[in-house]
């Protein structure tokens, strides 16, 4: 039988980046990001989730940071040179990223919005972000992420 790819991960085979495959059980719904960190036994410090956001204009961007933490949309908005920027709508998920909720993944959207990472993934020695699919997640390298998104970093999280 054929491994199971996903779109995000014929993407990095294609792009010659390491990646480490993970699948954890789940059913349709997604679930939240902490309990997928304690579903593979991993330091949720390292686990990312992805967020998109709407600027003030028709721009979108998108945010990853560890799925322990709160956007900070004011730290957002400025990290991105926005007046303001705020969450998109669940219903609109799909129709701006082609992912469905749970399953966002800051790699083979739609199109390449500008992507931000917590600052925290400068310190890591893995990220952990979606596979593009519920249910399945990869692991590699921070700073091959970073650059495969062109991708930057900012203190976007509220201090908790």
């Amino acid at each position: 039988m054929a491994e199971f790819k996903t779109n995000v991960m014929r993407i990095l085979d294609k792009e010659k980046i390491e990646y480490i495959a993970h699948e954890y059980p789940h059913g349709k719904d997604a679930v939240d990001g902490v309990t997928v960190a304690n579903l593979m036994n991993q330091n949720p410090d390292c686990v990312f989730k992805t967020l998109v956001t709407k600027g003030c204009g028709s721009d979108y961007y998108v945010f990853v940071i560890p799925v322990d933490k709160e956007l900070d949309l004011k730290k957002c908005a400025k990290a991105v040179g926005e007046k303001s920027v705020e969450m998109i709508h669940v219903k609109d998920i799909n129709k701006v990223t082609g992912y469905v909720r749970g399953g966002c993944s800051p790699i083979g959207m739609k199109k390449q919005y500008r992507t931000v990472y917590h600052i925290t993934a400068n310190d890591i020695s893995h990220i952990i972000v979606s596979a593009g699919k519920i249910g399945y997640q990869i692991d590699l390298n921070p700073q091959d992420l970073i650059n495969l998104t062109n991708g930057q970093t900012a203190d976007i999280t509220m201090n908790n």
